[in-house]
């Protein structure tokens, strides 16, 4: 059965294209965090702010991006998401001024916010079977570019090259995307028929899956941004590992991530999509747990490889939470789906925010070892809260 029907295939492609870009604008920052704290003489704190704004921006405009969908369309929604990128990635870390960076950087969170509410309410009008296949897909593609941005970084740094190059290079591509969506059939997709009455609002608020679709993105965002965000950090620190070894290990979180994706859809088309999400989520938790009592067991080149490997199955494991979360949220509100969607993308926004500030503070007070085990902590909360909402959505739509 083919993933969307013939009519959304170039749909799908292109977006499936701005997502591989979107997966590298959102964790390239982790993987030249070394640099950024190296050459421009940042602290946790600075370093730690920065990356907070963009999840400000992220945080804020996941929402409301539900609502510009419902209102301008999707085609405007998306392309305000893209210029905001192509600016800031164009004009970022061209200064080591915090308050530029932090600036830029609040923009650059805001378009992500609107390119990524955009694509998964459109993958989901375009997902007939609402199996998950087709969101599986599409966020393999960010896996692409998350793995993919670190990687060319690590070769950056090993040729003795300059880091900001990868930022320019994205934004020039986001350029070639932006034009490409003028000639898409947006209008395929249908509207809403949700977001206007009193009584589409109190079954969004009543259903038990509007919040807990929430609160599974906001510590399932948190745990994965924040794991790529600091992992090449956290080699460097902890484990002693070379700088280029540090942005290696964030391509091989995505690396797992990427499989993952693109591995489930291809291998498995059952329909038991909630009993994969119980797997994998409990995949990841057990292997950031494992990452966090090896940062205080050990260090140097004996461990470096053993802790790659749960690098490595961190990623995979994390490779189906937000793909399903968002499906299962999205099937249980057929009539509000980009509200309800956008609800819980900016419970994601929220950890995204949160989780950056808490690992500063808790790096820069206790070191980074603690600040590391906080994500094994909501790890194990992700899968608590995906478990309650399985049972919930049994059966039940709103």
């Amino acid at each position: 059965m083919a993933l969307v029907e013939k009519q959304f295939r170039a749909l799908y492609g292109a977006l499936f294209i701005i997502f591989i870009l979107f997966g590298t604008s959102m964790t390239i920052i982790g993987a030249t965090l070394p640099k950024i704290l190296s050459d421009f003489n940042w602290s946790y704190t600075t370093a730690g702010a920065v990356i907070a704004a963009g999840a400000i921006g992220y945080f804020l405009s996941t929402y409301t991006a539900g609502f510009l969908v419902s209102i301008i369309g999707p085609r405007l929604t998306i392309m305000l998401g893209l210029v905001l990128e192509i600016v800031g990635l164009f004009l970022f870390a061209a200064t080591p001024s915090p308050l530029a960076n932090l600036l830029l950087y609040l923009g650059i969170g805001i378009g992500q916010g609107c390119i990524e509410l955009t694509v998964n309410w459109s993958t989901l009008r375009m997902d007939r079977t609402a199996n998950g296949r087709a969101m599986n897909l599409m966020h393999g593609a960010f896996a692409v570019g998350a793995f993919a941005g670190p990687f060319v970084i690590g070769l950056l740094i090993g040729a003795n090259l300059s880091w900001t190059l990868i930022y320019r290079f994205i934004s020039l591509l986001f350029v070639g995307v932006f034009v490409v969506l003028f000639f898409m059939p947006f209008s395929a997709l249908g509207k809403d028929e949700g977001h206007g009455t009193h009584g589409s609002r109190r079954d969004l608020y009543a259903h038990p899956a509007y919040w807990l679709g929430f609160l599974a993105l906001l510590f399932y965002v948190g745990v994965e941004l924040g794991v790529s965000n600091w992992i090449a950090e956290y080699f460097v620190t902890v484990f002693k590992a070379p700088l280029s070894t540090g942005s290696f290990m964030v391509s091989l979180f995505w690396l797992g991530l990427l499989i993952g994706r693109f591995g489930v859809p291809v291998v498995y088309h059952g329909e038991r999509r909630e009993r994969v999400l119980m797997i994998m989520a409990v995949l990841m938790s057990a292997s950031v747990i494992s990452l966090s009592i090896f940062g205080f067991i050990g260090s140097g080149s004996s461990v470096i490889p053993v802790a790659s490997v749960f690098s490595f199955l961190a990623g995979l494991g994390c490779s189906i939470v937000y793909p399903i979360v968002v499906t299962i949220v999205g099937s249980a509100f057929p009539r509000s789906q980009s509200e309800a969607v956008a609800f819980s993308a900016m419970g994601g926004g929220l950890g995204a925010f949160v989780f950056p500030f808490l690992m500063s503070y808790i790096s820069g007070t206790w070191g980074i070892r603690f600040g590391f085990t906080t994500y094994a902590f909501f790890s194990v909360v992700v899968v608590l809260v995906s478990l309650a909402l399985v049972r919930v959505t049994k059966g039940k739509k709103a």
